[in-house]
């Protein structure tokens, strides 16, 4: 069997340090300040292999059931991510009904009308102070359908899309994404150029913390340099640490119900996966949450995550190395979702319900 050589610097991050470094890959946002809210969209240039983890004690999903691998549908048109609560599933509606007016989606027959395969996921930001009074006309459809009209492959970070209005512990949550690019990691050259490509887009609203009592963030140790600093958090931090610490620190957990918080978010991969494959990267993947949050998954969150594969590139050259090459995608996954989540809150500025990361624990 071969052996994984990984070299300390093999991993960096991509030209934009976003998921849409993943050529191919499209997201789009839009954001209603009065209500304090939004919605981003991922979409694919075609539709790609999917599969999805939801280990969250409180989720809101759409079309999950029909990703698992042994279904029938294994690609999907587009992701939809949304605050709202259960109003935000009527995003994917909005998602759905643009893409099916392009003529994408699923047709088996010659039906006239393609059904465009949106699976989606919510966050509760009801309680963040906006204007919610929205009779029998939530905004979701609408900001859906504004996010499928704003796709882009640049986007800033923090305070946009479904992270508008997320709050992630006591400080303000937001948007965050990175993406990784494993040069120095070769199965003995079975791991063809190209594969190890990830990207990761993640809307954060935990009840758990992101960082220690002294705003040292849990993910710190795995900040990339970008552009001549570090992606996220202060030049020369120390290490986090939670010795002596209640479980608890510098949660949100005063007057929450279950369902009421949640990060969500999409993993983006080059690489030519099958959707039980696709599903293992999204299991591994959800190992970032646990280094980026304290706690995390608990009966508060409805934590989910997706998985694109665009089949760009073939995982491994030889099918008996697949499964090696999986485990360092996964690894790879997981450390990016971890990036991305600090990213979210080390980008996010102030709105008025929770203080931004930066002003509550300025450069020292």
């Amino acid at each position: 069997m071969s052996a994984i050589r990984i070299d300390s610097n093999a991993v960096r991050p991509g030209p934009k340090n976003l998921i849409t470094d993943i050529v191919g890959i499209s997201v789009g946002h839009a954001q209603d300040d009065a209500v304090m809210t939004g919605v981003s969209v991922v979409v694919p240039d075609r539709a790609c292999v999917a599969a999805c983890a939801v280990p969250g004690g409180g989720p809101g999903t759409r079309e999950t059931d029909a990703l698992q691998p042994a279904n029938l549908v294994e690609c999907v048109d587009a992701i939809s991510l949304a605050g709202g609560s259960v109003y935000g599933l009527d995003a994917a509606s909005a998602v759905t009904s643009v893409l099916g007016a392009q003529g994408r989606g699923y047709a088996m027959g010659g039906p006239p009308v393609p059904s465009p395969i949106v699976p989606a996921a919510i966050l509760f930001d009801i309680g963040n102070g906006g204007n919610k009074d929205w009779g029998n006309t939530p905004p979701y459809h609408r900001l859906g359908a504004q996010a499928c009209q704003a796709l882009s492959d640049s986007f800033p970070l923090g305070n946009i899309g479904a992270g508008y209005g997320a709050q992630a512990g006591q400080l303000k949550g937001g948007l965050g994404s990175a993406s990784a690019l494993l040069d120095g990691a070769m199965l003995e050259g079975a791991i063809p150029d190209g594969a190890m490509q990830v990207g990761a887009l993640l809307a954060v609203n935990p009840v758990g913390s992101v960082c220690d009592a002294n705003g040292t963030f849990w993910a710190q140790h795995l900040a990339l340099d970008y552009n001549g600093a570090p992606e996220f958090g202060w030049p020369d931090a120390p290490a986090a640490s939670a010795v002596g610490a209640h479980p608890l620190a510098g949660s949100k957990m005063a007057g929450l119900a279950a369902g009421a918080n949640t990060t969500i978010g999409v993993i983006a991969v080059a690489a030519d996966l099958t959707p039980a494959e696709a599903q293992r990267v999204a299991i591994m993947a959800q190992d970032g949450l646990a280094r980026a949050i304290r706690p995390v998954h608990t009966p508060f969150d409805g934590d989910a995550l997706f998985v694109l594969a665009t089949g760009a590139q073939p995982l491994a050259e030889q099918a008996e190395l697949r499964p090696l090459a999986l485990t360092v995608l996964g690894a790879l996954a997981a450390d990016c979702v971890a990036r991305a989540i600090a990213r979210a809150v080390w980008c996010a500025g102030d709105t008025g319900f929770a203080p931004a990361y930066q002003t509550q624990f300025p450069r020292p």
